[in-house]
C-alpha cells in the first residue's frame, strides 16, 4: 500500500467517522433507554458487525448481494424489520424501571443486536465496496489484505466515535434517572427513534452499477 494513499484514507476516515450516522444514532439511543453497559455492549457488537462486512468486502461477498437486486433486498428488509422489532420493544419497555446499568443478560442481548443490526446494513457494505477502493495500490502484492487493513481501521476508528457518544449519552442519563417520567419519554423516544431507523434502512436503493 502507497503510504501517502494510507494518510489520505487515514484522515477522509476520521471525518466519516466524526459525523453523525446511524451507527452513533443507534448505540445512543440504546444507551439512553438502557444504560451505559448495554451502549458499550452495542458498540462492541456494531464493531463485530463492521468486521463482517470487512471479511464479506475482501471475499467478494458484498459485491455479490450489492449486484443482486434480490439479495440486497432480502438483506435490507431483514435489517429492517430487525430494528422496527427493536425499537418497538424498547418503547414498550419504557414502563419498566430504570437502573442505572443494565443487567449482564441485557448486555449480552444489546451485543447481539448490535452485531446483526450492522451486519444486515447494506448501506454499510456499500460504504466499504465504493470508499475503500479508492485508496488501494492495485499494484501492491495484496489488494485482498489492504482493503482488510484499511476496513479494520475505519472501523476502529467508527467504534471510538460510538464510545464517545455512549459517554456522552450515559452523563445525561445520569442526570435524569432521578425523573421517572422524563426518563420514560425518553425511553419512549428512544424505541421510536431506533424503529425509524429501521424504517429509513427499508427505503435504501440498490447502488447502481455501470
Amino acid at each position: 500500500m502507497i503510504e501517502t494513499n494510507f494518510w489520505l484514507f487515514l484522515a477522509a476516515a476520521c471525518v466519516i467517522a466524526a459525523v453523525p450516522g446511524p451507527g452513533i444514532f443507534y448505540v445512543a439511543a440504546r444507551t439512553l433507554s438502557e444504560g451505559r453497559a448495554s451502549g458499550f455492549a452495542s458498540t462492541a457488537g456494531t464493531a463485530l458487525g463492521g468486521l463482517v462486512h470487512v471479511a464479506a468486502g475482501s471475499l467478494g461477498i458484498s459485491a455479490i448481494i450489492l449486484a443482486s437486486a434480490e439479495l440486497f433486498a432480502a438483506v435490507k428488509f431483514a435489517g429492517a424489520l430487525y430494528l422496527v422489532w427493536l425499537g418497538i420493544k424498547t418503547f414498550r419497555s419504557a414502563g419498566r424501571a430504570l437502573p442505572l446499568d443494565s443487567e449482564p443478560a441485557g448486555d449480552t442481548r444489546a451485543f447481539r443486536d448490535g452485531v446483526l443490526v450492522e451486519a444486515l446494513n447494506p448501506k454499510t457494505a456499500a460504504f466499504f465496496l465504493a470508499f475503500i477502493p479508492q485508496f488501494l495500490d492495485p499494484a501492491g502484492a495484496s489488494p485482498t489484505l489492504q482493503f482488510i487493513v484499511l476496513g479494520a481501521t475505519s472501523v476502529a476508528l467508527n467504534t471510538l466515535a460510538d464510545i464517545i457518544v455512549v459517554l456522552m449519552a450515559s452523563a445525561t442519563r445520569t442526570q435524569l434517572i432521578g425523573r421517572p417520567h422524563l426518563m420514560r419519554r425518553l425511553t419512549q423516544g428512544s424505541g421510536v427513534f431506533i424503529a425509524g431507523l429501521g424504517l429509513s434502512l427499508a427505503l435504501v436503493r440498490r447502488p447502481a452499477h455501470g
